[in-house]
């Protein structure tokens, strides 16, 4: 079964435990992860792979939704065309990005920007004591964004506490 800081038989009776509702009110845990887990061991009886995934975190943000797990279950949740990620998308009625769990800023900003390219990150102090990210990313700005940059935004200061200002190569 899915790995998750919840029990199994939590997860699958959809009853919680004192523990598992104890994470719940701390915030270790969210309704939406609990669903998606939820989701994620439904699929598993499809697709066994998804026994080994590391799940850790999902955030939304309008009609997207991100999905932390391990970096090294990625490919399992795409194998078979994306099969899972759709159908976790259809289940929740939003699209459905894949962010690999961990590593550096810079790894997560290239998940986050994805199919975007990032030429350089940069920090910016500000002279009230803040820092803020700077993300240039590389070629002109284009008419139809891939990725909505508010969203990348709000997403980026609610997983990493990170503030960004985006720019392009070239405006």
């Amino acid at each position: 079964m899915v790995r998750t800081i919840l029990d199994s038989f939590c997860v699958k009776s959809g009853i919680l435990c004192r523990r598992c509702e104890e994470k719940l009110e701390k915030g270790l845990v969210t309704e939406l992860d609990l669903r998606v887990i939820q989701k994620i061991v439904e699929l598993e009886r499809d697709n066994p792979l998804l026994g080994d995934v590391t799940y850790h975190r999902a955030i939304e943000a309008d009609d997207l939704m991100v999905i932390l797990v391990d970096k090294k279950d990625l490919p399992r949740l795409l194998s078979g065309g994306a099969r899972v990620v759709k159908d976790l998308g259809e289940t929740f009625e939003k699209r459905v990005k894949l962010i690999s769990y961990g590593g550096d800023d810079r790894e997560f900003l290239e998940d986050l920007f994805s199919p975007m390219s990032i030429l350089t990150i940069n920090t910016v102090w500000i002279p009230d004591g803040s820092t803020e990210t700077k993300v240039i990313l590389t070629g002109r700005k284009p008419k139809k964004m891939p990725v909505d940059l508010d969203r990348a935004r709000k997403i980026a200061q609610e997983l990493k506490g990170m503030t960004l200002r985006i720019e392009f190569e070239r405006d």
